[in-house]
């Protein structure tokens, strides 16, 4: 028997395959993915209809016809920079409202319910309303993806604001600290939590707006295509470029990651 110890106590694990998952997350992770590949493999191959979810061979089988089509090629680098567009315009827009909103009290009070009010409303109800302004290219995608992700970030940036203790702020004016240097050095570091935790949310919500925008009014992009794969009934083409979203995702999620541990590596030493 080997032993971890864990936070001060000792816990014994097994030698072999279950210690070494329980020592290595990543492992243990990989062992759930592969679980559930070969879970679903199984099923598509006896309870599923083929003809409505392909199992993981059929769609890895399906990736070399369908991402050698230059239009959809062309649709991949276009999705993810109007992706990565509109993320980095909810985080700039959504930052600079969610501070101001979060350090006025009259603003807050005035301002926090109608930001409530316009994200509880169904997004794609107004989807029209884009298409009206931005036509139906890029910018109506990258504008439908800010309106989805610029409000978790406004959210969490002002509970992130009032999380931060009066004493701290006191202190820093004692200290004669101008409003500028106490926002950016007492306010930005107590928000940093609730910022990556807004980040991590408007980052899918940021993906579902441009792919909605792209299903509905678009020609071009990911979800135009998926839209085509679907009505012409080819499970394995969708799954193939669902895949691809999903790993548009993880490289995202990934990047908000790593931002988080390098701004936040204050945290990591106290």
């Amino acid at each position: 028997m080997s032993d971890a110890v864990i936070s001060g106590t000792r816990i014994e694990t097994g030698s072999g395959g279950r210690g070494f998952l329980l020592r290595n997350p990543a492992a243990a992770r990989l062992g759930v993915i592969v679980l559930a590949l070969a879970l679903w493999e199984l099923a598509g191959h006896t309870v599923l209809d083929p003809n409505f979810l392909s199992p993981p061979s059929a769609i890895l089988a399906a990736m070399p016809r369908v991402l050698g089509e230059p239009g959809v090629r062309n649709a991949l680098v276009a999705s993810f920079l109007e992706l990565v567009t509109a993320f980095v315009l909810a985080v700039v827009l959504g930052l600079a409202v969610g501070l101001v909103v979060g350090l006025s009290g009259f603003a807050r009070r005035a301002t926090l319910p109608l930001v409530l009010l316009l994200y509880s409303i169904p997004q794609v109800t107004i989807l029209p309303l884009f298409v009206l302004y931005f036509g139906i290219g890029a910018g109506s995608k990258i504008a439908f993806g800010v309106s989805h992700g610029i409000f978790p970030i406004i959210l969490n940036v002002v509970a992130g604001v009032q999380s931060v203790e009066a004493a701290h702020l006191t202190a820093a004016r004692s200290m004669g600290a101008s409003r500028l240097q106490t926002i950016r050095r007492v306010v930005i570091p107590h928000t940093m939590p609730s910022l990556f935790t807004g980040l991590r949310l408007a980052m899918s919500a940021t993906l579902l707006g441009v792919l909605l925008a792209e299903l509905y009014v678009s020609t071009g992009g990911v979800g135009y295509y998926t839209r085509i794969f679907a009505d012409s009934f080819d499970p394995p083409a969708t799954f193939t470029l669902v895949a691809v979203l999903a790993l548009m995702a993880v490289v995202l999620n990934e990047a908000v990651r790593i931002a988080e541990r390098r701004a936040s590596f204050w945290r990591m030493h106290r």
